[in-house]
C-alpha cells in the first residue's frame, strides 16, 4: 500500500461496500450509476471522516496527545466522528462549534452521548476559541492534538490515497471496467485530494469531480485542493505537482449556501431513498446528489458514462427539526 509506512489505527469497517444503483439509473435514464458507502465505516454512525481519523488518532497517540480538539459547524460530522474516535480510543475530546448554542439534535445528541466537551465559538472567531481552549488543555497537563477542519492536512489525506487502492482492489474482484468519474461532496478538500493523488499514482484516467457545497470553484480547486495534494505528495515523498487546472470541481449548486437545503436538494435525498433504500443528509450528500441528477439532466454527464457517487456520510443531520421538516412537510 502507498500508505502502508505511516502510523494507523483501526476504526472503520472496510472496505465499504461498492455497489450498482440500477433503480435509481433506470430513474434518471443514462449513466450507470455505482455507489461507494462511506457512510458504512462503522465509527459512532459512520462517514468519510472515520478514515481519516485511522491516522490522524495514530499520530495523536505517538505523540502522547491526551485531548483531541477539532472544530467545526454546530451539526459537523467531523466533529461526531472524532467524539467517537475519541471515546473508543480514550482521549478527551474537545469540539468548537460555531456560533451560539442550538437545539440539541442530529449529532449535537451524539457529541454529547459520545462524551464530547462542546464549546460554543459564539461571536468569538474559532482561530482564537481553538488557540484558547489548546493553551487550557495544555496548562492542566493533558496534551492536545489539534485536528483540523474535515480533518483535512497530509496525515488525514493520506487516507483517500488508500481508500482509491481499496476501490481499485474491489473493481478488480468483480472485474469491474474503469469509471468515468467519481462524484462526490467537496469542502475542506482532504477527501478530493488523497483520491486525485490515489487516482494518479494508480493510472487512473477517472475523473474525481468535488461538487462544492459551500466554496466558489477556483478557492476550493487552487487554494485548498491543489494545495493539500502537493503537501501531501510531499509529505509521503511522492513525485509530481498538482495545479488547480487539474482539479475538476462544479462549484454550481452552492444554493442558498452552506447548510441550506432547498428543492434540489430534497429532490435528491427523496429520490436515492425511494429507489436505492440510501439515506443522504442534508448539506453535503444531498447537495452533491443534486448536482449529479442536474448534470445528468443536461446530459453534461453522457448516458453512456459509467459514474461512481461517493457516499461520505451525514445522515444524523436529517433528524434536526429544520431539515425533518421540510423533508416530510408534503408527505
Amino acid at each position: 500500500m502507498l500508505t502502508s509506512h505511516l502510523p494507523r489505527i483501526s476504526l472503520a469497517h472496510l472496505p465499504t461496500p461498492l455497489e450498482a444503483m440500477p433503480r435509481l439509473s433506470a430513474a434518471l435514464g443514462g449513466a450507470e450509476l455505482w455507489i461507494k458507502r462511506d457512510e458504512q465505516t462503522g465509527l459512532a454512525g459512520g462517514g468519510n471522516k472515520t478514515r481519516k481519523l485511522e491516522y490522524l488518532c495514530a499520530d495523536a497517540r505517538t505523540q502522547g496527545a491526551k485531548t483531541l480538539i477539532t472544530a467545526g459547524a454546530p451539526q459537523s460530522n467531523h466533529c461526531r466522528q472524532t467524539a467517537g474516535a475519541a471515546a473508543k480510543l480514550g482521549f478527551n475530546c474537545v469540539l468548537v462549534l460555531a456560533g451560539h448554542p442550538t437545539e440539541v439534535s442530529g449529532n449535537i445528541v451524539l457529541n454529547k452521548l459520545l462524551g464530547a466537551n462542546i464549546v460554543w465559538a459564539g461571536d468569538e472567531s474559532m482561530g482564537d476559541m481553538l488557540s484558547a481552549i489548546f493553551k487550557r488543555e495544555q496548562t492542566a497537563g493533558r496534551k492536545p492534538y489539534l485536528i483540523p477542519y474535515g480533518g483535512s492536512n497530509p496525515i488525514g489525506a493520506s487516507a483517500y490515497i488508500a481508500a482509491m487502492e481499496e476501490l481499485a482492489a474491489q473493481m478488480q474482484a468483480q472485474t469491474l471496467p474503469p469509471f468515468d468519474r467519481i462524484v462526490f461532496a467537496s469542502s475542506s478538500g482532504g477527501t478530493q485530494s488523497g483520491m486525485l493523488l490515489g487516482a494518479r499514482l494508480l493510472g487512473l484516467s477517472t475523473q474525481i469531480l468535488g461538487i462544492s457545497v459551500d466554496k466558489p470553484e477556483v478557492e476550493l480547486s487552487e487554494d485548498i485542493v491543489a494545495k493539500l495534494a502537493n503537501e501531501t505528495a510531499k509529505f509521503l515523498g511522492l513525485e509530481g505537482y498538482v495545479s488547480g487546472k487539474d482539479v475538476a470541481v462544479n462549484a454550481g449548486y452552492l444554493g442558498g449556501g452552506y447548510a441550506v437545503m432547498g428543492e434540489a436538494e430534497i429532490e435528491a435525498i427523496q429520490l436515492f431513498a425511494r429507489t436505492e433504500s440510501i439515506l443522504l443528509d442534508p448539506v453535503y450528500t444531498g447537495r452533491a446528489a443534486a448536482g449529479l441528477i442536474d448534470l445528468l439532466k443536461k446530459e453534461k454527464i453522457g448516458k453512456n458514462e459509467r459514474i461512481l457517487f461517493w457516499h461520505t456520510g451525514g445522515a444524523p443531520a436529517l433528524f434536526t427539526p429544520k431539515y425533518a421538516k421540510q423533508l416530510t412537510i408534503n408527505n
